[in-house]
């Protein structure tokens, strides 16, 4: 019963969506108030019918409801609780309700808290996230429908796919959605603004807040995908460059690109036509991303599904609503006239060189990651595009941006001189400089990649610390200390987040540069060296049972090489899921704050022993631990109360034209 109302909720949601996406749009081209009006009611309706929905399937994953096919596909009932709840959202079906549930909930918060939006913008905003709604709510209803039931229930399930088993996974999916979907918002703002032909600073101001809490979760999602394939898949990386990777990837640095340029747009009225298209790309590498994880046209770990029928509708759904857009915007495109001008040297322009760096590096990433499809369809080839290209073809430009990001953050609006925000950052550009030399001086032979990546990362970190001091002008230490506790929290949150930036980067490069690797046939009780570390297997355990698994365990003791003293013992496990007949690894990690040691066994060898691969990696936390960081500065200026009273600006009569307001966060 609880099961036919789950499914009878999505239908009447889908009713509703459907109902949302015409009246107030046609309400506000015939400035009807009351048609207009039933736009708020209905995008609550439409999130709270979707949340039963999604209540329902998770109760029968909770109860082990094995009448319904999905649950049958994708649990088992030895299988833990936690795993349980995140086999709803762990296959193709279950996620898109997820995604969907987030959606409408993006579309309730957009009424629930956009009192301040013109009437007509409100209407036109929530039609437009309406239709994104229909077109899931479709695709759901008639080719991934969650709540089919079958004639016959087994008794027990197939289980979920053990790759999902993790904590790391459980978490991953629905923030990366909060991020996927949040681009919605900033696609509808960016749409509704072409229709009212309206796009000026007021408007900035109102999609920063959504398009700046998109990109956060994408940041947190990326992030725990990164640490769950660090510590989960045993090969001893975080990053791939898998295509659905590279999916995730493409709409953060997007979106990025969006926060910057939409600065321009508040504050000088200018970049608005890059800034609409921005908004509508962003939304639309995130739907590349769906199509790419659910079509199966690109082999991905990370697909939930591999059905080109379904795909053919995603890609429908993406041509509809980019085509229609970009059709929007080519015919709207001279009403978007810059009123504001700024020289060559500005914060403007550096924002517009932000700006460029992060399109044309999405750009490479997008063309690396599908030029395997195109080699297929259009030259008869097998291609593959992995880490070699990305890492040669990507890092540049992330050099560059990080050379120039502390210079153009110190520069001011309109006009600016280069030897003036020199001079301030000479402090950050000596410590750079000194820590690049001194890894250089460590590490002589190695490549010149490290001491380079090593000098920017500080570079950055340093050049966003005087930033902040910057702002605090002149005047005694304690004074400005003072200045510096009464700073927006804006001003705090850019510090933040372009410091993580720059930590994370420190992570990569040292990660990337200067770990040591180590593979061999070890025998219980043969120690060896490793590093600056002593290694030995301790003992090897097989067929040792876990909740719904059999794991084969290794116990390898790490100890201090110089002192002997051991620092830990670590537990490496292959576990083996007998339901889905899939084997994982689980590393053994000791983590430290300025290295891991990072430990996998193998199978064992003829002749005894067992395969053993170690590995010493320096600074890697700190990749993590930078996107925590960049994370909370996100946080910090969502916090700011100056952009829940930004969208004050509404109440100025259209006929005014827009004033700079010394409210609003600034970069």
């Amino acid at each position: 019963m609880i099961v036919e109302l789950g499914h009878f909720a999505l239908i009447l949601a889908f009713a509703v969506a459907i109902f949302q996406m015409i009246v107030p749009m046609v309400g506000a081209a015939r400035g009807n108030g009351a048609w207009m009006a039933v736009a708020d009611p209905a995008a609550t309706a439409q999130f709270w019918l979707t949340a039963v929905s999604f209540a329902a399937l998770t109760y029968a994953f909770v109860t082990s409801d094995f009448s319904l096919n999905l649950v049958v596909a994708n649990s088992h009932t030895a299988k833990p609780m936690l795993y349980k709840i995140t086999g709803v959202w762990g296959n193709h079906e279950g996620s898109l309700l997820l995604w969907v549930l987030i959606l409408t909930l993006f579309g309730a918060c957009a009424a629930w808290f956009g009192k301040g939006l013109p009437p007509t913008l409100r209407a036109r905003v929530l039609a437009v996230q309406s239709s994104v709604a229909v077109a899931f709510f479709a695709f759901i209803l008639f080719t991934s429908n969650p709540f089919l039931r079958l004639a016959s229930p087994p008794f027990d399930g197939q289980d979920l796919n053990p790759l999902l088993q993790d904590p790391g996974l459980a978490f991953h999916p629905p923030f990366l959605y909060l991020g996927y979907v949040g681009l919605s918002m900033a696609f509808s703002f960016a749409v509704a603004a072409l229709i009212e032909g309206r796009v000026d600073a007021a408007w900035a101001r109102w999609v920063r807040p959504w398009t700046l809490a998109a990109w956060v979760f994408l940041t947190i999602g990326i992030g725990i995908g990164s640490w769950w394939a660090y510590y989960e898949l045993g090969w001893g990386g975080f990053w791939f460059w898998d295509p659905v990777e590279n999916a995730s990837f493409m709409p953060w640095l997007i979106s990025a690109a969006l926060l910057h340029s939409a600065i321009v747009v508040e504050k000088r009225e200018a970049l608005k036509s890059w800034t609409i298209l921005l908004a509508i790309l962003a939304f639309g590498f995130s739907l590349i991303g769906t199509f790419i994880v659910r079509s199966g046209v690109l082999t991905s770990v990370h697909a939930f599904a591999n059905d080109p029928e379904r795909g053919m509708f995603i890609l429908m759904i993406l041509c509809l609503f980019m085509g229609g857009a970009l059709l929007l915007f080519a015919l709207r495109a001279g009403t978007m006239e810059a009123k504001g001008v700024f020289a060559l040297v500005s914060r403007e322009s550096g924002l517009v060189y932000n700006n460029l760096i992060l399109a044309v590096s999405t750009f490479v990433v997008f063309i690396g990651t599908i030029w395997p499809l195109i080699a297929d369809m259009f030259f008869d080839r097998n291609l593959s595009v992995g880490p070699p290209f990305f890492d040669a073809a990507f890092t540049p430009f992330v050099f560059a941006l990080s050379a120039v990001l502390p210079i153009a953050a110190m520069l001011p609006w309109k006009r600016a001189k280069v030897g003036r925000a020199l001079r301030a950052l000479v402090p950050a550009a000596v410590l750079a400089l000194a820590l690049g030399l001194l890894t250089w001086a460590m590490f002589t032979g190695r490549t010149a990649i490290g001491p380079l990546g090593v000098g920017l990362s500080v570079w950055l970190v340093a050049g966003a610390v005087t930033d902040l001091w910057s702002r605090t002008g002149r005047g005694t230490i304690s004074n400005r200390l003072g200045r510096l506790t009464r700073l927006p929290r804006a001003d705090w949150g850019k510090t933040v987040a372009h410091a993580g930036v720059g930590i994370t980067m420190f992570g990569v490069v040292c990660l990337t540069g200067y770990q040591v690797e180590d593979i061999r046939v070890a025998r219980e009780g043969e120690p060896y060296a490793v590093g600056a570390y002593e290694i030995e297997l301790r003992e090897v355990q097989e067929n040792v049972r876990g909740p719904n698994y059999l794991s084969t365990m290794a116990f390898v003791i790490v100890r201090d090489g110089e002192t002997g003293r051991e620092l830990d013992v670590l537990t490496s496990e292959r576990r083996i899921y007998p339901v889905a007949g899939m084997p994982t690894t689980e590393a053994g990690i000791n983590n430290g704050f300025t290295r891991d040691v990072y430990v996998t066994i193998g199978d064992p060898q003829v002749g005894g022993g067992w395969a053993l691969r170690v590995w010493i990696k320096p600074f890697a936390n700190w990749i993590w631990g930078g996107t925590i960081i960049m994370a909370f500065g996100g946080f910090l200026s969502l916090s700011d109360r100056r952009y829940r009273v930004a969208a004050g600006a509404s109440k100025t009569p259209p006929s005014a034209p827009p004033r700079p307001s010394a409210g609003v966060p600034a970069e």
